[in-house]
């Protein structure tokens, strides 16, 4: 699944500790999810909607393209 994360991550001044640390989980899980190796579960999609103020469909891109 595609995504925006690294984006909005890199807009914030943020390192893949301080988000993960925002968002309660590992910075490998931030990593994986920001490559592509893993997509985060229906939970952390949520907070991860909240900790950006964005709905869901405007970081993660499931379409195949």
């Amino acid at each position: 699944m595609r995504n925006r994360l690294k984006v909005l991550r890199a807009e914030r001044d943020w390192s893949q500790a301080e988000l993960a640390g925002n968002l309660d989980v590992s910075r490998q899980a931030v990593n994986a999810i920001e490559t592509g190796k893993h997509d985060p579960s229906l939970p952390l999609a949520f907070r991860i909607s909240r900790l950006f103020d964005m709905p869901i469909e405007e970081i993660f891109d499931d379409s195949r393209k």
